[in-house]
């Protein structure tokens, strides 16, 4: 009942159907979000490009290749095309922020508060001085 009027969670039981008549499965990412492409053209003369999240709608669970794709800027999905990695390129991490799994760097007051010392020793200037 939940998700079927929410779309946030998950497509809807009607987007799953729409989705599935008039597009082909491409592929599924590391996080489990599915990849659809149309099987006609669109207006624009291109085929439209759909990914279902797996859970939460959170659209920075799309990995950088398949942001590619569902943009049109690499024409081949990474399922038949893989990007090539550079060697200083990190895995990606969705965004964590509002979750458990938020950074929370030193001296934040989720964290205690606690700042260094030399964060610490501010001292506020007068035209006096």
């Amino acid at each position: 009942m939940f998700k079927l009027f929410t779309w946030w969670n998950g497509v809807t039981p009607g987007g799953w159907f729409d989705i599935k008549r008039r597009s082909v499965h491409v592929g599924t990412d590391d996080y489990g979000n599915k990849y659809y492409e149309d099987r006609k053209k669109s207006v624009e003369g291109r085929h439209r490009r759909y990914v279902i999240y797996d859970g939460l709608a959170e659209p920075s669970k799309v990995p950088a290749e398949w942001h590619g794709w569902l943009h049109h800027t690499l024409e081949e999905p990474p399922t038949e095309m893989p990007l090539n990695r550079r060697a200083w390129e990190t895995d990606h991490k969705p965004n964590m922020t509002g979750t458990l799994f938020a950074y929370h760097p030193k001296g934040a007051i989720s964290e205690g508060g606690d700042r260094r010392k030399a964060d610490a020793d501010y001292e506020a200037w007068t035209p006096d001085a």
